[in-house]
């Protein structure tokens, strides 16, 4: 089953670049600097920023639906990124480094099924969550922190 994960639109963030802090803190965000190569994922481009670039961390609803299933988290976007990342067939190394809990929506935008993996076995699992037919997209999630990652579709 073929699929396709793309980061973000950057377009929603972009306002944000720049701002100060009390602006940020009005929008439910706030600018931190990676101090470390690993922990601060950026959604718009699907990669761990490296140390010393700047990210904004916001509040993101990634599950807009009006389901009971509707859903918001913290996120990194990097910032003054500006265009989204987009993998074909495979899962970038963002989500193969980490534990990863696959939530499966049907058109409805309903919880049908879920899986936790760790991120080496994600492909797998995404091509067994998309081929059933009660099954429109995925989201994937970090399993420890809970925060979302990306979403998945097929193409």
């Amino acid at each position: 089953m073929g699929f396709v994960i793309r980061g973000l639109d950057p377009a929603p963030f972009r306002d944000l670049y720049g701002m100060d802090a009390n602006a940020l803190a009005g929008r439910l965000a706030q600018r931190v600097v990676a101090d470390a190569a690993f922990g601060y994922p950026d959604r718009i481009g699907l990669r761990d920023a490296a140390i010393g670039e700047p990210l904004l961390l916001v509040h993101y609803v990634h599950q807009p639906a009006a389901t009971p299933y509707r859903a918001s988290h913290a996120i990194f976007v990097r910032e003054g990124a500006d265009q989204a990342a987009v993998f074909t067939d495979h899962v970038p190394t963002m989500l193969t480094r980490r534990m990863l809990s696959l939530r499966a929506f049907d058109e409805a935008d309903a919880m049908t099924a879920a899986a936790l993996v760790s991120g080496d076995a994600a492909h797998d699992m995404i091509g067994q969550l998309l081929a059933r037919s009660d099954v429109a997209y995925l989201h994937a999630h970090f399993a420890v922190r809970g925060c979302f990652a990306a979403r998945i579709a097929r193409t």
